[in-house]
C-alpha cells in the first residue's frame, strides 16, 4: 500500500512539475522582465499566504543573498515577514488589506511584484495585484489552473495543492538559476 502511495505522489509531482515544460517562453520573459527590473534599479517584491508566504520568502533570499553562484546581493523583498505590520494591518483594516497596504506604500513603476497562489483567488494576494497594476509596476502570478490577470501568469496543471507549490518552487529556483547565470558580472 504505502508503494503505491508513493510511486503515486512522484508521478503526480513529476506531472506538475513537467507542466512548465509548456510554459517556456513566458517563464523566459517573465526572467527577462526580473533582470530588467534588478538591473535598472528596481527591486522584486514577493507575496503569498501560508506555503506560499514561506515560498516567497525563500526566493527573495535566493537573490539577496545568492543561489548558486558568488554574486552582488539583489534587491528582493518577501512583503510577509514583518509580523508587526501584517497584524497592524490586519486589526485596522483586515486581513484582505495585508499585502495591498505595502504594496501601495513601498512599491514603484520601476518594481515586480510576483504574486503566489495556488487558487489564484487569495483576497489579499489580489487586492495587492490591484493596487500593483494602478501603480503601474509589472506583475507576475504563480497559481494553479486558474485564469488570473497579470502581466506574466505561470499554471500549474495539478489539483492538489502540494503539487501546485512543488511547481513553484521548481519555477522559483528556475527564475533565480537563469538570474544567476545573466547576472554574475554584475
Amino acid at each position: 500500500m504505502e508503494t503505491v502511495l508513493i510511486d503515486k505522489y512522484i508521478d503526480e509531482s513529476i506531472s506538475a512539475i513537467k507542466s512548465l515544460r509548456s510554459q517556456t517562453a513566458i517563464i523566459i520573459e517573465l526572467s527577462n522582465e526580473m533582470i530588467k527590473t534588478l538591473t535598472s534599479g528596481g527591486c522584486i517584491f514577493w507575496i503569498g499566504n501560508g506555503g506560499s508566504a514561506a515560498d516567497a520568502q525563500h526566493l527573495a533570499a535566493e537573490l539577496v543573498g545568492r543561489f548558486e553562484l558568488n554574486r552582488e546581493p539583489l534587491k528582493s523583498i518577501a512583503l510577509t515577514t514583518d509580523t508587526s505590520t501584517i497584524t497592524a494591518i490586519s486589526n485596522d483594516f483586515g486581513f484582505e488589506q495585508v499585502f495591498a497596504r505595502q504594496v501601495k506604500a513601498l512599491v514603484t513603476k520601476k518594481d515586480l511584484l510576483i504574486c503566489i497562489s495556488t487558487s489564484g483567488t487569495s483576497k489579499n494576494v489580489v487586492n495587492a495585484l490591484t493596487i500593483a497594476k494602478e501603480i503601474g509596476c509589472k506583475t507576475a502570478f504563480l497559481t494553479g489552473r486558474m485564469s488570473v490577470q497579470a502581466d506574466f501568469v505561470i499554471n500549474i496543471d495539478s489539483d492538489r495543492t502540494c503539487h501546485i507549490q512543488e511547481g513553484h518552487i521548481t519555477c522559483g529556483q528556475l527564475l533565480c538559476s537563469i538570474i544567476d547565470s545573466s547576472l554574475i558580472n554584475i
